[in-house]
């Protein structure tokens, strides 16, 4: 085959864009390139490993010119061929040890690792000329009698240059990363000459912030909700940026002691990624503004003393004590690589594809660029969106199972997507519900782990339901809502008095209020996670937990000076600690780190705000409350965010919290849900200011750029959030009535206040004691199950536990009331085609395309969601036909009732306790 001759080495040469090993090691521009090193069938073999190039190659033996390849590749080239093997071996030994039981590594690149370390060849370290010959013939055998086809078109897991393959594999490794989704988004060197923060770079992030901040807090009480997600605002970003940079005159500002130039030049990814990441922290509004939604609305607790002052008291102690948080976290969920946090990577895989990064390299037949990828898939997306969102609305819930009786409970119950737990083998045509759970970014165990819960959780349900236990068979099967003993939904106000207090007297009257059988198993899978996930991350987890804490130990030291650092320690090692090698941290090394001081100083302000709130205002919360809030959250922030950083999968404290504070301080929902608050909120704000700089250490952003954009995008938020919500509160009638006409019926606001009264008001004592004390045993249940998860996590077969994951699987429990499986079926084929089987065939393909699929696919609903309620769901413009009718057929519509049991038929005609016995 002519590809495969060897040729003379120095015609790779190409002057125009070579550079030398030095300059390289310094991250700087290239100026000499040689391949003198190596021949052409080691050139190709590493140029395939490295996904420039594709299997196809072989059909034409003809390999790109050196001056195409980017500084990317030219760096790692340079890197395989200046290590040594016994370097080599070294880390590739450390690699196994490391990533033994990591379930994110590639298990068919971890045996290939042991294959390489274990047969080491006769006459190691004597290099040959002849072997060339049999590299040749080994590579050539592999293409010409297709044994490609044994690792399912992975070449470089045939071992056919020993000698180079461990230096290939290490220096993946030691020099870029361990993981393909990794490597696949990022690049192994950075320029730090590259402009990151600019004035424009600012001033165009804040002003989405702004603008996103505005949309985002007035749709969030819309049912459903309307709002300008990450992925949206980076397509708008780039034509931004290209604008100011073709307009906007060059001139240098000067304001005082501060300057700084209006354009930059051209307009840099890391700007890019700069402006995303400031955007990121307003685009979720406050959790507070539940808070003063429930606070000031009459048919809430109508309190006429909530003023501004109180609001930006309560609100910036609420978002920054969990900014505080992240200063001692870096070391755990930052710095490792195993803390790859996979629902980042869409993000900046759209920054790359969007800034036309890397080569085009053509994958499997495909040598569509990134950017083209996108823009086709994402008008696709917008432009079908319209038909599951308008045109054919069943498309979007496809309770077809429903349609052959619809008037059937208990076929309702099982397949119904509104009204039922959505058992449904193909549910739903649309990708918001298809991509609920994540399915082209969370890796697929997780998603397998999770959906094995949600099934799990199904059968609880139903035997719960259709056993008829604490009387569910009289009511909803999947219901978040409470109800009486009459079936109805639970008034609150009918148990308050006239100062929206709780009045036992009426409450007597009354009797306390009842879950659905989904709600009841909620709660139970949440009190059984709690312990769990702790207890069972700590035991399988030892070691890592251990070095965790030490970690956040020192951190805490260095931070008030007490820390004792070793004399022989270079400044990286003390700010990376053990990660102090590893190739990303090595890169960030280069940007002066956040002072410790910055964030303690952040600490106390926001504390000191926390305290003032409590103390002069009539929220019925003691001081000690705001440091048991801060010092649970600081218990769980470790565990949590380990289990995040790796799988995907998060969870809140807030019915942990709701449940300890109703407990301590009895018949009050104003502390529940100040001290709710802050519970769930401090670890919340805590992980979106970790990602962030994850994202910033992922894309080589300087930390104290992404400190002092995330500090004023989240101040700019709170402003517009609290000015959004004040205007809301005066000029919009009927606001969080359920039949606001431009559909703010406000369902958060809502679940918040009912949360109030049920824990706070009403008090889980008489809830849990006398109405469900089977919930309390939950939490010695998640305690008790931790024994033979560990058991068979260190004895079973090791093909089914290394990817078992308990605490993800009790994790699906909590896709009920008011969601069901409906969500997340569909979402589980994709997971199992695009991050188990095309992942493990077509990685090239994967590595490339993946997360710009996922990313197009959001973005082009988003844009295509906020035009159709724009121009025909604001003024409703009403479809009506059998496509957008026949899924709200019946019970599923709302004509018939959801409920089995009849509750006229219930021993004196209602249920629950005996009047007289209410706890």
């Amino acid at each position: 085959m002519a590809g495969h001759e060897y040729i003379e080495l120095e015609s790779f040469s190409d002057n125009s864009s070579d550079f030398n090993s030095k300059q390289l090691h310094d991250n700087k521009t290239s100026s000499s390139f040689s391949l003198t090193a190596l021949n052409k069938a080691q050139l190709l073999l590493i140029l395939l490993r490295l996904g420039v190039i594709s299997d196809d190659v072989y059909e034409t033996g003809v390999l790109p010119s050196p001056s195409k390849f980017s500084q990317g590749t030219k760096y790692m080239i340079e890197k395989i061929t200046s290590l040594s093997v016994f370097d080599a071996i070294e880390i590739l030994r450390n690699a196994l040890a490391d990533h033994k039981e990591d379930v994110n590594f590639l298990r068919e690149d971890y045996r290939l690792l042991e294959r390489l370390v274990s047969q080491i060849p006769e006459g190691f370290g004597e290099r040959k000329d002849d072997c060339n010959d049999k590299i040749k013939r080994n590579l050539e055998k592999v293409i010409e009698e297709r044994y490609i086809d044994t690792f399912k078109n992975k070449t470089y897991l045939h071992i056919i240059d020993w000698d180079l393959q461990v230096r290939l594999e290490a220096a993946l490794i030691e020099f870029h990363s361990p993981y393909p989704e990794i490597r696949a988004i990022t690049d192994p060197y950075d320029d730090p000459n590259v402009p990151v923060e600019t004035f424009r770079c600012y001033f165009i992030g804040f002003t989405w912030t702004f603008i996103g901040s505005i949309i985002n807090s007035f749709f969030v009480h819309r049912m459903p909700s309307i709002g300008l997600n990450s992925h949206t605002i980076q397509i708008l970003l780039l034509p931004c940026g290209k604008l100011w940079e073709r307009f906007v005159p060059n001139k240098k500002i000067a304001l005082g002691l501060l300057s700084f130039e209006l354009n930059s030049g051209p307009w840099t990814y890391k700007e890019m990624m700069l402006s995303t990441i400031i955007y990121l922290c307003s685009a979720s509004i406050p959790y507070l503004i539940y808070n003063i939604f429930v606070m000031k609305i009459d048919k809430f607790y109508g309190l006429k003393w909530v003023g501004i002052v109180f609001q930006i008291l309560l609100t910036i102690s609420t978002q920054f004590l969990g900014f505080s948080f992240a200063m001692i976290m870096k070391k755990v969920c930052v710095y490792p690589s195993k803390a790859i946090w996979p629902t980042l990577l869409p993000t900046i895989a759209l920054n790359k594809a969007l800034m036309n990064e890397g080569e085009n390299n053509k994958v499997h037949g495909w040598s569509i660029s990134r950017y083209k990828f996108f823009m086709i898939v994402g008008v696709c997306s917008f432009i079908y969106n319209w038909v599951p969102m308008h045109l054919f609305q069943a498309l979007s819930n496809f309770n077809w199972p429903t349609w052959f009786n619809p008037s059937l409970i208990h076929l309702t119950n099982i397949a119904g997507s509104t009204m039922g737990l959505g058992l449904n083998p193909l549910p739903t045509f649309d990708w918001n519900q298809l991509n609920a759970g994540g399915c082209l970014t969370v890796p697929f165990y997780t998603y397998m782990n999770k959906y094995l819960g949600s099934l799990l959780g199904f059968i609880v349900i139903l035997i719960v339901y259709y056993t008829n236990n604490y009387y569910t068979a009289f009511l909803p099967i999947n219901s978040n809502r409470l109800f009486n003993n009459k079936a109805e939904v639970y008034k609150v106000h009918d148990i308050l008095n006239e100062k929206n207090q709780f009045d036992h007297g009426k409450y007597q009257d009354i009797g306390p209020p009842y879950f659905s059988a989904a709600n009841l198993v909620l709660y139970g899978a949440y009190f059984c996670l709690y312990p769990f996930a702790i207890l069972y991350h700590f035991v399988t987890e030892w070691s890592s937990t251990r070095a965790s804490f030490h970690s956040v130990w020192l951190s805490i030291t260095d931070a008030f000076g007490k820390g004792k650092g070793n004399e022989t320690q270079t400044g990286a090692e003390h700010r990376f600690g053990r990660y102090a090698s590893d190739a990303h941290c090595k890169m960030m090394a280069k940007y002066d780190d956040v002072p410790d001081s910055w964030f303690i100083a952040i600490l106390v302000v926001s504390t000191l705000f926390a305290v003032a709130t409590v103390l002069f205002y009539p929220v019925e919360t003691p001081v000690w409350g705001i440091f048991f809030t801060i010092l649970i959250n600081f218990i769980f922030l470790i565990p949590l965010t380990a289990i995040a950083s790796v799988t995907g999968f998060s969870f809140g404290l807030n019915v942990l919290v709701e449940l300890i504070v109703g407990y301590a301080i009895p018949n009050s929902g104003l502390a529940l849900i100040t001290l709710k608050a802050f519970g769930y909120n401090i670890d919340s704000q805590a992980s979106n200011y970790i990602t962030d700089q994850k994202l910033a250490h992922y894309s080589k952003v300087p930390p104290r750029a992404i400190f002092k954009g995330q500090l004023i995008s989240t101040l700019i938020n709170i402003v517009v959030s609290l000015t959004v919500a004040n205007w809301q509160l005066a000029h919009i009638p009927d606001i969080c009535d359920s039949h606001q006409k431009d559909k703010l019926s406000c369902p958060g606001a809502n679940t918040y206040f009912y949360s109030s009264i049920q824990y706070g008001e009403i008090g889980p004592a008489k809830v849990f004691s006398g109405i469900y004390p089977i919930l309390k045993w939950c939490f010695l249940l998640g305690a008790l199950l931790v024994l033979p998860c560990v058991w068979f996590k260190k004895n079973g077969p090791q093909r089914l536990t290394m990817y078992f994951q308990p605490s993800i699987i009790i994790g699906g429990f909590l896709d009920f009331a008011p969601y069901n499986l409906l969500y997340f079926t569909g979402g589980l084929y994709l997971s199992y085609i695009f991050m188990y089987q095309i992942k493990k065939n077509y990685l090239l393909w994967w590595e490339k395309y993946n997360y710009i699929l996922t990313s197009a696919l959001s973005a082009g609903v988003a844009f295509s969601s906020l035009l159709i309620f724009f121009t025909v769901q604001y003024h409703p413009r009403e479809l009506k036909w059998w496509g957008n009718l026949v899924s709200q057929q019946g019970i599923e519509g709302g004509y018939l009732p959801d409920i089995w049991k009849d509750v006229s038929t219930a021993p004196d005609g209602y249920i629950g306790l005996r009047k007289g016995n209410y706890p």
